[in-house]
């Protein structure tokens, strides 16, 4: 007798400075429903706006939407709006967020190590040896540390089955077409216990078109092994969808650390390295790149991003894929372009050039674009000057300044870093303009430069501008 099971699902769904990204819209009847629906699936809301209680009804969406906002970081206020919006409706794992750390209640989990599985039905976006090395390479990824094995089976019943199903699949969990659920998954168990099913309607693909088997599959077989949720935004294990290449991604190592305190680990060689997520109010921490994008100022660190807003008490923290799937991580520099209102980012000799979400057609291009001698390999970081149509380029212990314009370096650079900024020396991390002020970020440290006076005013930690 098969047993009942839960599913897993995954649906797409105080700072000095100022998101480029709406804040403040106006939140339609459609807002709400999807809200409702959302807040169904991964909290406990329930509607009961059709039995009279209309203030009940009200005290448990707001009850609803500041346990989601707890979840996710966000200011606590129990109001829908638009940035508790845009993160509901980002791509999503849609098992309840409540869930105890890591990994189901009482720990479930499988009681033999020797797993099998097999899948029933492919999908025809892809050649079906391309789905089954992407499955397995999603398996090794928590095989590889612990002493599971995962084999693959063509007949007969399997600890965990996967399949590519249309709507309605035979669990009583339909699939609700392209952008919606784009796969679930059940808890360690008999009968449907560890089944993944793939969303049919969704265009499944090798890259970062589309949704990638190799993500959605290591994330969903997480859940297969009885992990739940994680609120660590660099975790496979996080809700939200993002996309990394098969040869980039490693286990985090908040995924390492749940799957072992079921499983123990594993007496092979560990692959690693385990990436651990930077934490915003680490006094060591250091920044990557900076750039503005229409006032909001985003700051970069390996493959996260920090958005930072005048209105949000707290940075928004989230990877970097996330926002641009097909951007690198470890972004050298970035900067905005407020004349063509685009945003660059540079890493090694190569840049993209991104208005809004996308990344426009033609790149990455090369840097020696803007006039820079082969000797220069990388930008360390790069500031545009509100107003003046100037970007300065930062390498080593010089800068450059680039004429937008006339799409030309100046006359008379490179200089040195410290004559053009007197009290900033070499190697700048990230830079970025506010107001009157620009920030120079050294290591742990920022160096807060009076654009007025010639000269640095003050010295802070890099953290104290999002933590």
């Amino acid at each position: 007798m098969k047993c009942f099971q839960v599913p897993i699902l995954l649906i797409l769904l105080s700072s000095t400075f100022t998101f480029a990204f709406p804040l403040i819209s106006e939140i339609t009847q459609n807002d709400y429903n999807f809200a409702k629906q959302y807040l169904k699936q991964i909290y406990d809301f329930e509607d009961d706006s059709f039995n009279g209680l209309r203030t009940s009804n009200d005290d448990s969406l707001r009850a609803n939407v500041m346990k989601m906002q707890i979840f996710f970081g966000l200011p606590t206020t129990g109001e829908l709006d638009s940035v508790t919006l845009e993160v509901m409706k980002r791509p999503r794992c849609g098992v309840h967020d409540g869930l105890q750390y890591n990994h189901f209640p009482g720990k479930v989990k499988w009681q033999h190590t020797n797993l099998t599985y097999r899948i029933t039905q492919y999908t025809p976006d892809l050649e079906n040896i391309k789905v089954d090395r992407a499955i397995r390479l999603a398996f090794k990824l928590w095989s590889d540390v612990t002493p599971l094995t995962f084999t693959k089976i063509l007949n007969g019943e399997a600890d965990i089955m996967m399949s590519f199903s249309p709507r309605v699949h035979g669990d009583g969990y339909p699939f609700d077409g392209p952008d919606g659920f784009l796969a679930h998954a059940f808890p360690p168990g008999r009968g449907l216990g560890g089944d993944v099913h793939f969303d049919e309607a969704e265009t499944w693909t090798m890259g970062s078109k589309g949704y990638n088997v190799f993500m959605v599959a290591a994330h969903e077989i997480g859940h297969a092994l009885g992990m739940a949720h994680s609120k660590d935004v660099g975790a496979l294990m996080f809700p939200q969808y993002s996309y990394f290449s098969i040869q980039d991604f490693n286990l985090p190592y908040d995924d390492v650390q749940g799957i072992q305190a079921l499983y123990g680990s594993s007496n092979k060689p560990d692959p690693g390295p385990h990436p651990k997520t930077p934490e915003k109010c680490d006094p060591s921490l250091s920044f990557d790149a900076a750039s503005k994008l229409r006032g909001e100022i985003i700051f970069f660190k390996d493959r996260f991003m920090w958005r930072v807003h005048s209105q949000m008490r707290n940075a928004l923290f989230m990877t970097i894929q996330s926002q641009w799937p097909n951007l690198p991580a470890n972004i050298d520099a970035s900067y905005e372009n407020a004349l063509k209102d685009i945003i660059l980012f540079f890493k090694g000799d190569k840049y993209w050039a991104v208005n809004g979400y996308d990344i426009l057609p033609g790149y990455p291009r090369s840097i020696y674009d803007f006039g820079f001698p082969k000797t220069v390999k990388k930008i360390d970081a790069a500031l545009q000057i509100a107003g003046t149509g100037k970007t300065f380029f930062f390498v080593g212990n010089k800068c450059w300044s680039y004429n937008e314009r006339a799409k030309e370096m100046d006359q008379g650079y490179p200089k040195w870093i410290e004559d053009d900024w007197p009290g900033i020396s070499d190697n700048v991390d990230a830079v970025i303009q506010h107001n009157e002020y620009i920030y120079f970020f050294r290591g742990f440290t920022v160096s807060l430069y009076s654009s007025r006076y010639k000269r640095v005013i003050d010295i802070m930690y890099a953290n104290s501008v999002i933590c």
